[in-house]
């Protein structure tokens, strides 16, 4: 039942995110200790605001209480996905070539599970990435999950 409501959710979320220039990152809906909870993950280039989001907020919300297919109380939240941002289709990756990144593997390659380092790119339902001067490619069917990584630049003395 919550992967129905989910892939409901996602449709009318969609739809209003695409025509204000934004797109959907993530949909969590689950159950915390004050009751059920469905958080809209929304980015734009730049970033999204406050506004931005408390916008989507009023639009999501008034088409979920016109579909009406949740059937139990529950807290509607949308937020940004913050600088370590999920990267969860092809389309992540090739949005941020050339940034850091963690990636996590179910099933190890050449001993490791974990990689943190500069994506290259993507080809052929393959991500590269650079770890400690070493190139590796990970098949996005083995990626467990993937985030980007706070960059910290030192400055000159």
């Amino acid at each position: 039942m919550t992967k129905s409501i989910i892939d409901q959710v996602r449709v009318i979320a969609d739809l209003i995110l695409s025509n204000e220039g934004m797109e959907l990152v993530e949909i969590e809906y689950r159950r915390e200790a004050r009751g059920w909870v469905l958080r809209l993950f929304i980015d734009k280039e730049g970033g999204v605001t406050v506004d931005d989001c408390t916008h989507i907020s009023q639009e999501v919300g008034r088409s979920l209480d016109v579909e009406d297919f949740i059937l139990v109380p529950y807290a509607l939240e949308i937020s940004s996905p913050g600088l370590t941002r999920p990267l969860k289709n092809e389309r992540d990756f090739i949005k941020y070539q050339n940034h850091l990144i963690r990636v996590k593997t179910f099933d190890p390659i050449g001993n490791r599970r974990q990689f943190k380092g500069k994506l290259l790119g993507i080809s052929e339902k393959r991500i590269e990435i650079v770890v400690d001067g070493g190139v590796y490619q990970i098949p996005l069917s083995n990626v467990a999950k993937a985030n980007l990584e706070i960059e910290f630049y030192k400055g000159r003395d």
